[in-house]
């Protein structure tokens, strides 16, 4: 509205963006306080579970517990080197702790204070052997809570050094504060490493800081604009910033060049900015949408984690497209100077002239190796051992709770918690489904109120606080461990023979089955059919986006194919190198490395197409490689920089994975733009150039330089109040240097240099006297 008002009076948006740079520089002051208030009000959750559909069966049992019970989170403790009495007494001191809803170890059904010669340790060795004991905490709220985390940090403190603590409940108490320590060392090293290749790369001390100043506003206004979603996944929360640096460095970049062109060519600073932003506004939206088109594909997933991630995402570099093309232009006018000041010679030579000529003798080796590579490549990408749940969120090896974890799944097995919800009709019933669970191999225990009331006794008479743990007013639950991880085919396994028997003592009646196991089953069914769905619509948005931009139908099929190739064989080296992926980082990175590597093909290709215009398909692929080559690794190297920093610094295995999906991706697509996209480009060459590309470019430029400024029209009484601003301030100035010369004076009387002429002091005094 405000453009079109603008338009009206005779003035385009670009003029109101240059005029109006002082407004925008204080709008965006207030942005930046407004977010940075907000950004600690934005919650971050950790539990995947929580993005299952409604209909799925893991959150309609969810929405049971939580109204029924409370869903609880888990924990483990292994202590060392302790008596069965001593082991009593600290398993006796969790249970008091407030927030623990139960502790499961052997006294529940051995008198652990008879003789020894009347215990039989065999059938205790699940709790307690070799000076060990062992013990599952059942906690009365979810693991994300923070009455949980207290008692998680309770218990640490009870349990000291005599022993470990692990489980899903501490795993999330350190879970937050881990990730945000980890992404913060990310975020710095990243600034220095891009500040540095930025500075290879300009030919000035103080750009890359203009690009990171810009790039850092627009970060923080989405940080603190993800208020709007109240809460937002911990992948969001982890790899938004970073992601958000990497794959907004160009638009700046392409932005202030064109600045420099134009200045160059003889313009005046505000024309010049004029003409840049007339001249950019093509490629950075371009390059902008296709990513925003990338990342709002995951929008379309049922998984809810997708939506989470893609609109945090798609709005970030939304923002910085915002903030690019409405603040830069003010902080570059306002800086020029300190551009000029800070000049250095070029580090990196801007001759590529043989690299485009080596591309150029190598494009059919190329071109047959990938050719090769592809088809296999499609078929391994689906092939590798993925995991779907919760499990990859916890710590990765080298943590302690992951260590911790290990040592009790040597000393006592592993320890995976699942509950069953069934109607309360029958005590009868339930415990007989109890005691059959109880007896398969796998299972630890079965726990539920009708299996340990004692016979003959009513429930009626036990209090409600006893009761009420295992038994709600329409629902009977019963606690079942079972000897396996939380994710693997042997849990998948038991959790289907466990409902078949729950099934066989309910066969007309709902029941349910929550935990790790059976919700990412859930996931698992409902994240697999995302990928295609995503996949498509991403492709299809993107080729959308390109073939508008060049108005050519076949030029978006070769733009596409190095970045799809690339994808391919991205996706297929976890299952060459035998890795282990998680599901939900092998769709994101689909489309992230889609969205945020496009740009190199858009790049090239344009280029490719000025060159044809004024030469032959050999000069025009090697001048496309020369005049690119600079310009992609740039971008790449930062891509590269964030994502393997959250490879190598952050301890979270969804994390970390999905930063190296994306560095890989970045220095595939990177490698394959520059070496195959030429000889793409030439096989369909015939298609796609079109003969009066370069004479409509070339007016287009020139029709960009004509349109001057146009300078808005102030009334008389505006004019004057300006002018009386202006009067205002330097009489400002001239009083602030009266001052300081006076003041030079009393403290050094002595020193000739700093007393003022006469001329000096008279003009001092006419300005105090205005």
């Amino acid at each position: 509205m405000v453009f079109f008002f603008v338009k009206r009076k005779g003035h385009s948006p670009v003029d109101l963006i240059i005029h109006s740079r002082r407004l925008i520089e204080k709008v965006f002051t207030v942005l930046i306080i407004f977010s940075l208030i907000c950004i600690p009000m934005v919650g971050v959750n950790y539990d995947l579970t929580k993005y299952l559909p409604d209909s799925s069966p893991s959150a309609q049992a969810l929405d049971i517990m939580e109204d029924e019970f409370t869903y609880p989170g888990m924990g483990r403790v292994m202590l060392e080197d302790v008596t069965l009495y001593e082991a009593k007494n600290v398993k006796d001191r969790i249970a008091d702790v407030e927030g623990v809803d139960m502790v499961m170890w052997c006294d529940l059904e051995t008198n652990i204070y008879g003789s020894s010669a009347f215990i039989d340790y065999t059938d205790i060795e699940d709790y307690y052997k070799d000076g060990k004991a062992y013990m599952d905490v059942i906690f009365l709220e979810k693991d994300s809570s923070s009455r949980t985390h207290k008692a998680v940090r309770e218990i640490e403190q009870i349990v000291g050094d005599r022993g470990l603590v692990a489980g899903s409940a501490v795993s999330d108490t350190n879970l937050g504060p881990t990730i945000n320590a980890e992404v913060a060392r990310v975020m710095v090293l990243a600034v220095i490493i891009i500040y540095l290749i930025l500075t290879l790369t300009t030919t000035s001390w103080f750009e890359p800081v203009l690009f990171l100043s810009v790039l850092g506003i627009a970060i923080i206004i989405n940080m603190g604009s993800n208020i709007i979603f109240g809460e937002i996944s911990f992948l969001s929360n982890a790899v938004g910033a970073v992601l958000q640096l990497a794959c907004s460095m160009d638009y700046s970049i392409f932005l202030l060049h064109a600045f420099t062109e134009e200045r160059a060519n003889g313009a005046e600073p505000e024309q010049a900015m004029a003409n840049a932003l007339r001249s950019a506004v093509s490629s950075i939206g371009a390059s902008g949408a296709t990513t925003i088109v990338g990342f709002a594909a995951m929008v379309l997933m049922n998984f809810g984690i997708g939506p989470d991630m893609g609109l945090v995402l798609a709005k970030g570099i939304a923002l910085s497209l915002v903030t690019v093309l409405l603040l830069m232009p003010a902080l570059i006018l306002r800086s020029q100077n300190i551009v000029a000041k800070t000049q250095h010679r070029p580090f990196v030579p801007k001759q590529w002239r043989g690299f485009g000529e080596f591309v150029y003798k190598v494009r059919k080796p190329i071109l047959i190796v990938v050719m090769v590579l592809i088809v296999p490549c499609y078929v391994a990408q689906g092939m590798a051992d993925f995991t779907y749940g919760n499990e990859a969120v916890a710590n990765s090896p080298g943590t302690p709770v992951y260590e911790a974890e290990q040592r009790m799944n040597a000393e006592f097995g592993q320890s995976n918690m699942m509950l069953a919800l069934v109607p309360l009709d029958s005590n009868v019933t339930e415990k007989a489904m109890s005691e059959e669970l109880d007896s398969l191999p796998y299972v630890k225990y079965s726990l539920g109120l009708a299996s340990v009331l004692p016979s003959g006794i009513p429930e009626d008479f036990l209090p409600e606080s006893i009761t009420g743990i295992l038994h709600s007013e329409h629902w009977a639950r019963v606690i079942i461990n079972v000897r396996s991880a939380g994710e693997s085919d042997a849990a998948f396994r038991y959790a289907d023979e466990i409902r078949a028997v729950i099934d066989r003592y309910y066969p007309d009646e709902q029941t349910y089955l929550v935990g790790v196991t059976p919700s990412t089953q859930d996931i698992k069914e409902i994240i697999v059919p995302d990928n295609n769905r995503v996949n498509i619509v991403s492709l299809l948005g993107v080729a959308l986006v390109v073939a508008i931009t060049y108005k050519a139908l076949l030029l978006p099929l070769v733009v596409l194919i190095p970045i799809e190739c690339a994808i391919y064989i991205n996706t297929a080296l976890p299952y060459i190198y035998g890795q282990r992926t998680m599901y939900l980082g092998f769709i994101i990175v689909g489309c992230i490395q889609l969205g945020a590597t496009i740009d190199y093909s858009i790049l090239l290709t344009g280029n490719y197409l000025d060159a044809r215009s004024q030469g032959d398909k050999r000069e025009a692929a090697i001048r496309a490689v020369t005049v690119s080559a600079e310009s992609i690794l740039t971008s790449g190297l930062i891509i590269m920089t964030v994502a393997y920093g959250l490879f190598f610094l952050t301890s979270v295995e969804a994390v970390s994975g999905l930063g190296q999906l994306i560095g890989r991706g970045a220095l595939i697509s990177m490698i394959l733009v520059l070496f195959l996209l030429p000889m793409c480009l030439m096989l369909f060459d015939r298609w796609i150039i079109k003969p009066d590309y370069a004479q409509k470019k070339h007016a287009r430029m020139n029709r960009i330089r004509d349109k001057k400024l146009t300078l808005p029209t102030l009334s008389a009484l505006h004019e004057q109040r300006l002018r009386l601003q202006e009067q205002i301030r330097e009489n400002r100035r001239a009083r602030h240097k009266a001052i300081r010369n006076r003041l030079m004076r009393l403290l050094h009387p002595q020193k000739p240099a700093d007393t003022p002429d006469k001329a000096d002091r008279e003009e001092e005094n006419n300005h105090v006297r205005k």
